[in-house]
């Protein structure tokens, strides 16, 4: 992206951001209500999707858009959120269909299933809106793949919200393809866009695990297509475990986000209402994030500033979530000595926050990510094997120790 477009990106994307602040989300469905209703078993964290990461031609308008996405719990009745949060301009959908996908594009058409909007098979979500498709009965099993196709009547191509980071190939065509059982000549990109998030009717005990963080919980580093991001591979151990196996993780992870300000999507202090505590049966929450905002600063008396900031944002999120009954467990950053983060004031920085969220008493309960993945050798380093090769996102063995680092009983009081 060239510096002038990415500086009016920037700017567009601050300003709407605080233009969102305090607006009421509107649709065919109240986003309010009981959150023991229902919980979250997939979801991604939405953003302006930056100009580099829109749809390639054909495009979303008069097209047809796959994508496929893994939940963590299973459930047998189900609905879909759809985002519209970042653009000015109404998207009209004409037609959303769900099935068990079977590899690529490819789709179980016995599995197909319509889903409706106040009993209508469109809807038009308004600008800066959010909706919820109508309940649908449909037996989605733990760890499982859905494809959900979406056929868009109108759209602005220009702004467009959604998440880049999808590290899952989405598959787009020209015209009415919702039901076709292979999407044969699609165009592959590696994004998601307009969906939100998909809730599990919810009986008494089950409920959510809200990760929030950066690139590194987003999945950098991972393999596309095998849902091997810490946040995944957690997920598969909570499902091994009958103690933990009712609870749905939603990743609200976005790549290149930061804490404080700056970063790629409304900072983490702006996006915590909605990705946390408006999130449905949220009952905990892991905060992953400020290697972005440590990363973005110089000299001395910045990357001091920044650690202290940083402090203040986590206890200010704490407070927030405590007063939605929402447990807090904060998670050290990772070392990122090797990478182009690398300094020493930089790396202080790091030290600073890292032993504040050990030893000061305000976490719920600290899960030491540094200590699972560093270098004992060389401890402001990765470990080789959990190195993705920049020295600063991990591989998915580096996201394996990152899973198996989180004490599951933190989940089971």
């Amino acid at each position: 992206m060239k510096m002038k477009n990415l500086i009016l990106f920037v700017i567009f994307t601050v300003c709407l951001a605080s233009l969102l602040v305090g607006c009421v989300s509107m649709g065919s469905n109240s986003l309010q209500g009981k959150q023991s209703d229902w919980i979250v078993t997939w979801g991604a964290a939405q953003q302006l999707t930056e100009p580099n990461n829109l749809p390639p031609p054909p495009g979303l308008k008069y097209s047809t858009l796959r994508q496929v996405i893994h939940v963590s719990t299973g459930g047998s009745r189900l609905r879909f959120k759809f985002s519209n949060l970042f653009s000015i301009d109404p998207v009209v959908i004409e037609a959303v269909h769900v099935a068990v996908s079977k590899g690529g594009s490819s789709i179980d058409s016995q599995s197909d299933t319509a889903l409706t909007f106040q009993g209508a098979s469109s809807i038009t979500i308004p600008p800066r809106g959010e909706i919820y498709s109508d309940p649908f009965d449909f037996n989605v099993k733990p760890l499982s793949e859905l494809a959900v196709s979406i056929y868009f009547f109108e759209l602005n191509n220009r702004a467009i919200t959604g998440h880049p980071g999808s590290r899952t190939t989405s598959y787009i065509i020209s015209g009415d393809a919702v039901s076709d059982p292979e999407m044969s000549g699609a165009t592959r990109v590696e994004h998601w866009y307009i969906l939100a998030g998909l809730e599990a009717a919810s009986p008494p005990g089950r409920a959510t695990l809200v990760i929030v963080g950066d690139s590194i919980t987003d999945g950098r580093g991972s393999t596309t297509n095998k849902n091997n991001r810490w946040p995944d591979q957690l997920a598969r151990r909570m499902q091994a475990d009958e103690k933990t196996a009712d609870i749905g993780i939603y990743n609200a992870g976005i790549g290149g986000n930061a804490v404080l300000r700056g970063g790629l999507g409304p900072s983490l202090l702006t996006r915590v209402q909605r990705d946390v505590i408006d999130q449905q049966g949220v009952k905990w929450l892991i905060v992953m994030e400020g290697v972005n905002d440590i990363g973005g600063v110089s000299g001395k008396a910045a990357a001091d500033n920044v650690a202290k900031q940083l402090i203040e944002a986590y206890e200010s999120i704490i407070t927030m979530a405590h007063k939605a009954s929402i447990n807090v467990y904060g998670a050290t950053i990772t070392p990122f000595g090797g990478s182009f983060y690398d300094s020493p004031e930089r790396e202080q920085a790091r030290q600073t926050v890292n032993e504040w969220i050990r030893t000061g008493k305000k976490f719920d309960a600290v899960i030491d990510m540094d200590q699972a993945v560093r270098d004992p050798k060389n401890p402001s380093r990765l470990l080789k094997k959990a190195d993705s090769g920049d020295h600063l996102h991990l591989s998915p063995e580096g996201y394996r120790l990152m899973a198996d680092a989180v004490d599951l009983s933190l989940f089971q009081n």
